[in-house]
């Protein structure tokens, strides 16, 4: 059994191995003849690498091994002494020679040549260009509003302050939705018309949380089996299955928590009623303004077998979570934590105990209604339909 294993592990490792190809990447920085470069990228399976190089009359090398095309982020100075702001290069690396070419203070108009991917994202983003030139100054704004926020949080600033400087936030971010509509729209068209692109897989990776899954599922299903195959495909995949998991049609996870008074809470406490579960955070401005018509909602139909569990997007900020709920006067049903293991994510490591990986839940606020006998039947948010069409399906089940 023994010799088994060790057999085994050396034909997994001999695997791991020939998928792994080497890549040359050279070039030039113009205004920085010393110091170093620096690359961050995925080396396969998660393998996260931050290699350096040193620059010699602007010139550097940097030599690695991937398993396929990899976006990488370039630096010019170490990334952990960097703002939040800071010049940075992404580029898409690919097995064999490539150069690139980087300016000091322009890394986001960097070149790069030898790299199909690359290529691609090229014509993406000059397909992209007009929409971001008007939306780059409302980034601009967004990015220091926020940054002023996280401060005065940090100094613990009354909640009537803090509540204003959300408001603010969520006001410069609806000016930006139209722009964001438009770049959905570009992106869509691309993935589209290039399903065998790499490009497309990287892009669809992050999309998959806010389409509706009869499109997701369309869109991975036309990309060709390399694609499918690689690091950017898998990811897809894994996406998919959760997607579908929180989707119409499927049976519901059964999660199991202590809930915000430190009672035991099972959603198969609820077997018999409709239930709406409510994925939420306290510092998500939609979702507070959401909280009035939940609130309506539950009173509307609470006697008729309507139950809402809300899971809070706050692992890390509990007390926050808490005063929400008392703020907002939503106590009236259970409310839990996801469960997210943010060292754990960040290792990449499995986290059973988050609820929103086995709905596929990516924005919030996202809620999906489950029926008596524990199977979804509306998705309304990220992925799914608006809450007009969640009021039209409760009206439906409930009884108007």
């Amino acid at each position: 059994m023994k010799h088994f294993s060790l057999v085994a592990a050396a034909c997994l490792l001999q695997a791991a191995t020939a998928r792994a190809q080497s890549f040359t990447l050279t070039g030039t920085v113009e205004g920085k003849p010393t110091g170093y470069v620096y690359l961050s990228y995925d080396a396969g399976a998660g393998d996260y690498k931050m290699d350096s190089a040193q620059l010699q009359q602007g010139r550097f090398t940097f030599k690695g091994t991937i398993d396929g095309p990899s976006m990488s982020s370039l630096f010019l100075e170490r990334p952990s002494q960097m703002s939040f702001n800071e010049d940075v290069a992404s580029l898409f690396l690919e097995p064999g020679n490539m150069t690139a070419s980087l300016q000091k203070g322009k890394m986001k108009e960097a070149t790069l040549k030898g790299s199909k991917a690359q290529e691609d994202m090229n014509k993406l983003n000059a397909a992209r260009k007009p929409v971001m030139v008007n939306l780059a100054p409302l980034s601009a704004s967004y990015n220091k509003q926020n940054l002023a926020y996280i401060e005065a949080r940090k100094a613990k600033k009354d909640s009537a302050t803090l509540a204003g400087m959300l408001n603010e936030l969520e006001e410069i971010k609806e000016k930006m939705e139209p722009y964001y509509e438009k770049m959905n729209a570009i992106d869509k068209d691309f993935i589209e018309k290039n399903p065998a692109s790499f490009a497309s897989a990287y892009l669809l990776r992050f999309r998959i949380g806010s389409m509706k899954l009869p499109e997701a599922e369309a869109s991975y299903n036309r990309m060709p089996p390399a694609v499918q195959q690689s690091a950017f495909g898998k990811e897809i995949k894994k996406e998919l299955e959760g997607l579908r998991g929180g989707s119409p049609g499927s049976q519901a996870y059964v999660f199991s928590k202590t809930d915000i008074n430190g009672q035991p809470l099972s959603l198969n406490d609820y077997k018999g009623k409709y239930v709406l579960v409510d994925f939420w955070a306290s510092w998500c401005v939609p979702c507070r303004k959401g909280n009035p018509h939940l609130k309506a909602l539950y009173a509307k139909y609470k006697d008729k077998g309507l139950e809402i569990i809300g899971i809070s997007d706050d692992d890390g900020r509990p007390d926050a979570w808490k005063k929400a709920v008392a703020q907002d006067g939503i106590g009236h049903w259970k409310h839990v934590l996801r469960g997210l293991d943010m060292q754990k994510r960040q290792r990449k490591e499995p986290n059973p105990e988050d609820i929103s990986d086995y709905y596929g839940i990516h924005s919030l606020p996202t809620k999906i209604l489950i029926d008596p006998k524990g199977m979804i039947i509306g998705r309304y948010g990220g992925g799914g339909e608006n809450d007009e069409a969640m009021d039209k399906k409760l009206a439906e089940v409930m009884g108007n």
